[in-house]
């Protein structure tokens, strides 16, 4: 098996395990608690009121579970929305820890929320650059050209790998800096859940270092193309 071969299958290890890891997880945890007495909306109510998050509002989503720091809406999935379960609980106070951090004027979220907005707009110039450069092939070997081509499909396939990595610090805060103190200070969970919360946590943390080496490889994939 040659180095390459070898490379590729670590590499699909490490960006696919993961995810699968974290979605047996978090099915593992989705049954209803005996002992939690409200679903995940109003856990996230309850906590919005309890921390003074003023101007926060809680929505049901079906894109996922996320905090929205420019609406400032935490939006909770149907699955989570409606049941008392661990996973439902544990990523509740996840997304909440986003709402503490946006509070706490937390300057990486700051940074990867102007990030995300400025990427949005450079990936649709990158998007169109991309398409219009069919129509150059005549001229491709004008200096022009090349660098547009160039500029573009760094544009996307690079920026997806900046924002993998700022989101890196961003999620790890909230999940262990901010979620797992609010669960444990607030005594919502006993000792043997608590760390079955911190597992749910860690494996949610995986896919993200998961995406960021996903995307750090697209890009290698790509420079090594330009090089043939």
């Amino acid at each position: 098996m040659g180095p390459l071969i070898i490379l590729f299958v670590l590499l699909f290890i490490l960006t696919t395990l993961p995810s699968l890891w974290t979605k047996a997880i978090l099915n593992k945890h989705r049954k209803p608690h005996p002992d939690i007495p409200g679903t995940g909306l109003q856990f996230a109510e309850h906590l919005i009121q309890k921390h003074e998050l003023v101007g926060v509002k809680v929505e049901e989503t079906d894109q996922g579970d996320h905090y929205d720091p420019i609406e400032k809406v935490v939006r909770i999935s149907t699955a989570n929305a409606h049941s008392n379960s661990l996973t439902a609980i544990t990523t509740v106070a996840h997304e909440i820890g986003h709402a503490l951090q946006d509070k706490n004027d937390y300057p990486e979220l700051k940074q990867r929320t102007a990030l995300v907005e400025r990427a949005a707009v450079m990936q649709k110039f990158a998007g169109m650059a991309l398409m219009v450069t069919p129509l150059l092939i005549p001229l491709a070997h004008t200096p022009m050209v090349a660098f547009l081509t160039f500029g573009a499909g760094f544009i996307a396939m690079g920026v997806p790998v900046i924002i993998h990595l700022s989101t890196l610090p961003v999620e790890f805060d909230a999940s262990f800096k901010r979620a797992l103190p609010l669960l444990e200070q607030g005594e919502y969970l006993n000792k043997r859940d608590h760390k079955t919360a911190k597992r749910i946590l860690f494996a949610c943390a995986m896919t993200y270092v998961a995406a960021s080496l996903s995307s750090l490889f697209n890009l290698w994939k790509w420079l090594k193309a330009l090089k043939r």
